[in-house]
């Protein structure tokens, strides 16, 4: 596979070195990788030195300002965002050189992604092949500065890709449950700052809402077991959610 100059790959991490070398190994292609670190106490940045000199060691601001100051390092025309547990697939390879030296492109790219929950890949439910928003002109975007569940703002076109970012996330019970109640947090203290108010009601409606509609109406109960208990732990995080706000408002 030959070098690719006009575009960069940038990532975060932090205590990753399970999950690391697969993701670098697959995105070599590129000219450029850009990591930066937010503290790791393994050797998740010695890892990431063997293949790219682009790595840096910072504070943590939260998810949207550090993949911004990530995107700022970057000098190619074109950059892929991708996390430390994906990893890009030989045919999304194929296909992002075919984009980015097409010259009627659009402006960014949505990516399909699979995800992997406690060692099988899902296909329905809420954790279903969904579509981040991955490629795209490095002039084009930006990343909202909010401390989870960052996205990016495009100013231009936006197209879809078929070709698979694989997912490997959630390989233990254990880390499903530290990343929900981390995840959890942010999102309440996220909707505290932006004046959102929460009661056990709420807390019990939306949850029950949510595993209803992720193995219900989105057919997680097809996934069998696993998609029952994801289903489940979804629900728990959006109840989480809630009640850790309603604590907050109140304190």
């Amino acid at each position: 596979m030959s070098f690719n100059k006009t575009l960069s790959v940038i990532l975060i991490t932090k205590n990753e070195s399970q999950n690391i070398q697969k993701c670098l190994e697959s995105v070599c292609f590129a000219a450029e990788i850009i990591v930066l670190d937010s503290g790791s106490q393994d050797n998740t940045v010695e890892l990431c030195r063997k293949y790219t000199p682009h790595v840096f060691v910072t504070d943590w601001p939260g998810f949207g300002v550090q993949k911004n100051r990530a995107l700022d390092k970057a000098t190619s025309d074109w950059v892929l965002s991708i996390d430390a547990d994906e990893v890009v697939s030989p045919a999304l390879i194929q296909k992002i050189q075919e984009v980015i030296n097409n010259p009627q492109a659009k402006d960014a790219y949505k990516i399909k992604r699979i995800t992997q929950f406690c060692g099988e890949y899902l296909y329905y439910g809420d954790w279903k092949s969904d579509y981040p928003l991955r490629l795209f002109k490095r002039n084009k975007a930006r990343f909202k500065e909010i401390p989870v569940h960052e996205s990016l703002i495009v100013d231009g076109e936006i197209g879809k890709i078929q070709d698979v970012i694989w997912h490997n996330s959630f390989t233990s019970l254990e880390g499903v449950i530290a990343k929900m109640n981390a995840y959890s947090t942010l999102s309440a203290l996220h909707m505290k700052n932006h004046g959102k108010s929460a009661s056990l009601f709420k807390a019990i409606f939306r949850s029950l809402w949510t595993f209803l509609r992720g193995y219900i109406f989105k057919f997680g109960f097809l996934d069998g077991s696993r998609g029952f208990l994801l289903s489940i732990i979804n629900a728990e995080s959006c109840f989480y959610k809630y009640i850790k706000l309603n604590f907050l408002k109140n304190k």
